[in-house]
């Protein structure tokens, strides 16, 4: 029987995969007759491309990154053996900074540094940043650059949503927003120039902008707190732990950090 403190969390993950795909398919091509269409496709239809192709690409970068962080390997490292001795003493050296290795119990063997245990995954995690819960998966060194990727491209994405609805409402407001909307949406003009849009394309078009405006700001302010942790070198588990030194033994400079974290090749497992 699959636990359920596995089982609920991966529903939640699959859960924001078909939201992001429902409300996209909503905004790309709401079902309609005749030549009307919700937000991108009204857009498209009346000349103006270049919604669809700021639009279209982001919700692919965006629906890649996503379903491909929930599937990724964030740095799981084996389990130990259990004649391993905990009593042992190891320490390594970062920057002229010495570290004792921490014995972790459930795994059976003494941690690297910056390397966690995860409670939700039950795993230890190579530079453990944190356990995201909306992708059910633990953030550390192999997909932290995934994790940015994914921020970065729905702030993006959240924003071209909510610009483009904006936009659609604005331009075809010429009716007011009553019950002659949804006969306008029965009883349509053949021009699609001088179309008349229905109340139910008005609420479609406002159900995919709430989530993009609700979403846009929390997504902007931890894109702003990743990008100053990373130009540190910090984690997001040690928030509550900081170093009792005056300097951090990981931080290599802003540049250099952000080339480890983003662009350097990824050692051996």
């Amino acid at each position: 029987m699959v636990p359920w403190s596995w089982f609920l969390p991966s529903l939640f993950a699959a859960f924001n995969v078909m939201l992001l795909v429902f409300l996209s398919g909503l905004f790309f091509g709401f079902p309609t007759e005749g030549d009307s269409g919700l937000s991108c496709r009204w857009l498209a239809q009346n000349g103006e491309w270049v919604f669809p192709m700021v639009t279209g690409p982001l919700f692919i970068l965006t629906f890649f990154s996503l379903v491909s962080l929930n599937f990724s390997d964030p740095g799981i490292l084996h389990r130990g053996s259990i004649d391993e001795d905990p009593m042992m003493v190891y320490v390594v050296s970062v920057n002229q900074k010495a570290f004792r290795l921490q014995w972790c119990p459930r795994c059976c063997f003494h941690r690297p540094p910056r390397t966690h245990h995860c409670p939700w995954c039950n795993v230890c995690v190579e530079d453990f940043d944190h356990h995201c819960k909306w992708v059910n998966n633990c953030i550390g060194y192999r997909n932290f650059r995934l994790f940015m990727l994914l921020v970065l491209s729905l702030c993006l994405y959240s924003g071209a949503l909510l610009f483009t609805c904006l936009i659609f409402l604005i331009r075809t407001s010429h009716l007011p927003f009553s019950v002659d909307k949804v006969m306008a949406y029965l009883h349509r003009s053949k021009d699609p120039r001088e179309e008349q849009w229905g109340g139910v394309e008005a609420l479609v078009s406002i159900l995919v902008a709430a989530p993009a405006a609700g979403f846009l700001i929390p997504l902007v302010l931890l894109m702003m707190i990743q990008a100053v942790s990373v130009s540190k070198a910090e984690r997001s588990c040690e928030s509550k732990c900081r170093y009792h030194q005056e300097y951090n033994p990981f931080d290599l400079g802003f540049a250099r950090n952000w080339y480890l974290t983003i662009c350097a090749p990824l050692s051996p497992k």
